[in-house]
């Protein structure tokens, strides 16, 4: 059964770091797409940084130069380190996975696996 839990969330003032973790077990698929998504109140999900098992990255505009997403393979940890938070930052956090070889980073189809979901809030 695959799980994926994510960690790091908090609390933090405009212009501050933090770093979000996503450990997955009971998966076991050689190629995936791993992917950050967020959701704020009153807006819909929106997709935030993706990567696949090549080490290919993409990134919303919106956190460009300020998102860095990547991997910890012996871990089977997925990370987000945001910098230069803003208050718009502020969102539920999910990550998600999908083996399935996509034509799109993110929209349909939607990602197989999801995490529960960890709240960020930047204040200003």
């Amino acid at each position: 059964q695959v799980k994926l839990v994510e960690s790091g969330g908090g609390s933090v003032q405009a212009g501050g770091s933090l770093r979000l973790s996503c450990v997955r077990t009971g998966y076991t698929y050689s190629n995936y797409y791993m992917a950050w998504f967020r959701q704020a109140p009153g807006k819909e999900r929106e997709g935030v940084a993706a990567i696949y098992t090549n080490g290919q990255t993409n990134y919303a505009d919106s956190v460009k130069g300020r998102f860095t997403i990547s991997q910890d393979n012996a871990k089977n940890t997925l990370l987000l380190q945001m910098n230069s938070l803003k208050p718009e930052d502020t969102a539920v956090y999910y990550c998600a996975a999908d083996p399935r070889r996509r034509t799109r980073w993110f929209g349909d189809p939607d990602y197989n696996y999801w995490g529960q979901g960890i709240q960020v809030t930047v204040s200003s």
